[in-house]
């Protein structure tokens, strides 16, 4: 029993495709001014090859050149795709109502003098895009330099040049930065499937442009030009999605300001928006650069399709100096010098001259010949440390760059390792990179650039790893206490308070089972002596008040107490120097804790902060009272699993210490992974922790335990949220949903166990496909496909949660049925796709799935399931029609039946929950 298409929307016609490929076009503004902005958008359509209608209006003008002109958009005959608006600022929300009279829902509005200017300006926008959403209209802009898609002939923008046909979509927050990209790529035979100019992007934004060029098929890569972003849940959905299948390059520039105020936090005070940026980008599987220059560069080498396994980099040069040069930069970029294997060593030994530079860089002396650049390259491809190679040539008399390139192409060519050249100079090797360029192969003019390429090549690779990580809400092994969690907080929200003390916080993190020291506090002398006698010693001790954020700022910790004596010296000490420092503090007490001695303990913090556009982010690094001051640190999203805790870790210089070192064991690295992922669930269950520090987590061989911990609450995600809290809005990346994960009876009494789909179940949906029989296969697929690609095995494994779904049905291990609903290009409705094996039809497996998936894509927003079955499948037909679709022959294809099932949204649903598809609610 099977039903649907192929995970794909069904109908290939995406919403916004009247406004990226409009068929019609009118121009609200046209003018033959010359100079003027509606001259210059009406001449570059005209001039691009437009092929279908392009109309003139302004009620100035009866003809514009030999083209009539109108004076309203209502006055045109036939259907307007998409409107160009050039008007001034004032008279947009006219326009876009005479567009809705004309049944135009699609609109471009290159005018400026909106926000940019000011309040009235963002009246003027708020004006606009309120009647944009009244009357159904999508737009782009305002104040943008416009929309080219060069292979249709369409350049409706007022950029000077134009931009080739091509394989690159270039999405930009800046119009200028679009000339000058275009422009320079011109020059450079860089082709374009789209240039996007997002201007002030009060309606459409990054999500719903990547969700159109994700189902463009003349895109094939992605460039994206970033200041800012506005729905960060919708951008990074579409961007993972994006990624998946198109590779992503992204220039963020502010990389130097955290655009946020200051927290009181460690945390806070470190963690800018562009460390929260780079997080996001690694769980996207996109890959950052820092120039344009690296932007095409980048492209480039991803869409040449053969990627590292790694960053371990082989330089082969012909001189010295720029193999150094190359060197110096894979140590500023993260990119590791690999570590020749003796095999390869030996190889090489044999065919260069006896003073090669014997290591990596592989100086093969100035009197390399083109057979001596081959003879290196062979051995360096098939070494298994080596994930590319970086060749270097520079001129000299006795090998010309021609002969060198022809030496080199066989061998990269048959290799599925990238090798990337540099040519250095310009006359004398232009002929050289032209031979590789017009192989397809990447061509530097620097070894800096080819370095910067392959280190964009192996984040790439990293990116795409990460990518495949679905870590669930509560990753941890121990159940935490979820109860006595909310019952802290609420009490510290009914005092007044949002600052935790010392024990409440320490109460908190052994909720989600991380080890922490024994802690009391005493307000009077006499209950610090009784707690010393109880606890035992050595004791330390901590100034308590909500007014002092950094205890070491007041001197108001003091350590190694060893006797009852010391305990009342340094109780009445600790108290009087905190008067002294800071006379307007609340003192609530002073800590009294277990003094935990870890000869060689490395203080570790771990922190949590909630970046003002993505949401609650985790920050781990070096700790200690000079944490601000190291700043080693590296952030992760939640949710973590264990390999993401990892990779947190490892990204971080601190990370060198946890390992042996002469006498010092190595620290237990696992109790860190296992204190990270207990932070995430954390993070995930509490939507009201605003900012956490744990300063310093002490950890050495025997394991890790929390010495200091600061909580900051939000009363305001204090209330309501532990019902709805697995929408997780307060997170940027949806949880791996395991909350569908249920068992279940059949009919006849046999139980199964359902549950969404995980990027490692790759393998077992390849099996159930080829055990599918051929007829069951040929109703599933509308082919018959015996084992499913690459890529559309990535596809159907690699889910964005947010947005679509699949449940597995298992028996014994094995996968017996599956059903999943994917977002359509309408953007409100999904479409459905079933398939059971052979052995358990007519048991009720797909009936059970069909129901969950209803109820799921209910709840996610979707207003519409669609579904197409052939007519000769009458079990689905069955099917469908308990489950109260309705059912139509197909107007395409008069063997298939189109199946739909209206949704009504659910009683209680989240207030703040975001839409499923790509339009607004």
């Amino acid at each position: 029993m099977a039903a649907s298409g192929l995970f794909m929307p069904m109908n290939s016609s995406h919403y916004l495709d009247p406004l990226f490929s409009p068929r019609s076009i009118a121009v609200v503004g046209a003018s033959s001014r010359e100079g003027s902005l509606g001259a210059a958008v009406f001449d570059n359509l005209r001039g691009g090859g437009f092929a279908g209608p392009l109309h003139a209006v302004n009620p100035k003008y009866a003809k514009i050149g030999d083209a009539p002109c109108h004076a309203r958009l209502d006055e045109i005959s036939g259907q307007v795709d998409l409107a160009v608006i050039v008007t001034p600022a004032a008279t947009v929300p006219a326009v876009l109502r005479d567009a809705a009279r004309a049944s135009i829902r699609h609109a471009l509005v290159l005018t400026a003098g909106f926000g940019e200017i000011g309040a009235t300006g963002r009246v003027l926008e708020g004006e606009a895009l309120a009647t944009a959403r009244e009357l159904g209209i999508r737009m782009i802009g305002p104040n943008c330099l416009g929309l080219m898609r060069p292979g249709s002939g369409v350049n409706a923008s007022f950029a000077r040049n134009g931009a080739r046909p091509g394989g690159i979509a270039l999405v930009s927050q800046s119009g200028a930065i679009c000339t000058a990209l275009t422009d320079w790529a011109w020059s450079a035979g860089i082709g374009f499937s789209s240039v996007i100019s997002m201007g002030a992007a009060i309606d459409l934004d990054f999500g719903e442009i990547l969700d159109y060029l994700l189902h463009d098929v003349e895109t094939r890569s992605i460039l994206l030009y970033v200041e800012g972003i506005h729905e960060a849940r919708r951008f990074i959905g579409a961007l993972r999605a994006a990624a998946r299948t198109k590779p992503v390059v992204v220039l963020k520039v502010g990389r130097h300001s955290s655009g946020a105020h200051a927290a009181m936090s460690h945390t806070g005070a470190m963690v800018g928006n562009d460390a929260v940026f780079d997080a996001v980008l690694r769980r996207c599987g996109a890959v950052r650069v820092g120039t344009y220059m690296e932007l095409f560069s980048a492209a480039r080498l991803l869409g040449a399709g053969r990627m590292p396994q790694g960053n371990r980099l082989a330089v082969l040069t012909n001189g010295g100096g720029p193999g150094v040069m190359a060197a110096d930069c894979a140590s500023d970029h993260q990119v590791e010098l690999a570590m020749l294997t003796p095999a390869t060593m030996t190889a090489l030994d044999e065919s260069l001259p006896v003073h090669w530079s014997h290591a990596n860089p592989v100086d093969i002396i100035g009197d390399a010949t083109p057979a001596r650049f081959a003879a290196a390259l062979e051995p360096l491809l098939a070494d298994p440390n080596v994930d590319g190679v970086l060749t270097l040539f520079c001129p000299q008399r006795v090998a010309s760059a021609k002969d060198t390139a022809k030496a080199l192409l066989p061998l990269a060519a048959k290799s599925g390792k990238p090798v990337l050249t540099a040519w250095l100079g310009e006359a004398e090797v232009r002929a050289g990179r032209d031979i590789i360029e017009n192989a397809g192969m990447p061509a530097f003019q620097s070894p800096e650039s080819g370095v910067i390429g392959f280190a964009a090549l192996a984040e790439y690779w990293r990116a795409q790893q990460l990518l495949l990580e679905a870590p669930p809400p509560l990753a941890s092994s121990a159940a935490p206490d979820l109860a006595t969690a909310h019952a802290i907080a609420r009490a510290i929200a009914q005092d007044g308070r949002t600052l935790f003390n010392e024990p409440e916080s320490k109460r908190l993190l052994a909720c989600f089972g991380i080890p922490v020291a024994q802690t009391v506090v005493a307000t009077t002398l006499v209950e610090a002596i009784a707690a010393g006698e109880r606890m035992g010693f050595p004791l330390a001790i901590k100034i308590v008040s909500p007014d002092i954020a950094h205890k070491s700022d007041v001197q108001g910790v003091t350590l190694g107490i060893r006797n009852l004596p010391s305990l009342e010296r340094e109780f009445r000490n600790l108290l009087a120097r905190v008067a002294h420092l800071r006379p307007a503090a609340r003192i609530e007490g002073v800590a009294i804790q277990t003094m935990v001695e870890k000869r060689f303990g490395r203080e570790l913090m771990i922190g949590v902060t909630r970046d003002p556009v993505f949401g609650q982010v985790i920050s781990f690094g070096a700790g200690g009272v000079a944490v601000e001051l190291l700043r080693d640190y590296a952030i992760g999203l939640p949710p973590l699993n264990a390999r993401l805790a990892d990779d947190l870790i490892a990204r971080t210089r601190i990370a060198r210490l946890l390992g042996a070192h002469r006498h010092i064991a190595a620290a237990d690295r696992a109790t860190v992974i296992d204190a990270l992922i207990k932070i995430s669930d954390m993070v995930c269950a509490l939507p009201w922790l605003r900012e956490m520090d744990i300063n310093p987590l002490s950890v050495d061989d025997r394991g890790a335990i929390a010495l200091d911990a600061r909580v900051v609450l939000d009363p305001a995600r204090l209330d309501g949220h532990e019902g709805r809290g697995w929408r997780y809005p307060h997170l940027a990346i949806h949880p791996y949903p395991s909350r569908f994960e249920t068992g279940e009876t059949l009919r006849d009494g046999t139980q199964i166990a359902l549950r969404p789909v995980r990027p490692e179940d790759a393998a077992m949906e390849q099996a159930f496909v080829k055990a599918m029989s051929e007829e069951s296969r040929y109703t599933r697929f509308f082919n018959p496909t015996r084992s499913l690609a690459p890529r559309l095995l990535a596809r159907l494994t690699q889910l964005d949660y947010e947005r679509e779904l699949a449940l597995l049905a298992l028996h014994e291990g094995g996968m017996v049925g599956v059903a999943r609903y994917s977002p359509n290009a309408d953007g409100t409705s999904c479409e459905f796709a079933v398939a059971v094996a052979d052995a358990w039809h007519g048991r009720g497996v797909a009936t059970l799935l069909m129901q969950r998936l209803i109820e799921a894509a209910r709840d996610s927003g979707y207003q519409r399931m669609v579904g197409t079955v052939l007519g000769t499948n009458h079990g689905m037909h069955k099917l469908m029609s308990g489950l109260g679709f309705d059912g139509h022959p197909s107007p395409d294809d008069n063997a298939v039946i189109d199946y739909a099932l209206e949704l009504v949204a659910t009683e209680g649903r989240a207030e703040n929950a975001i839409p499923a598809g790509g339009k607004p609610a």
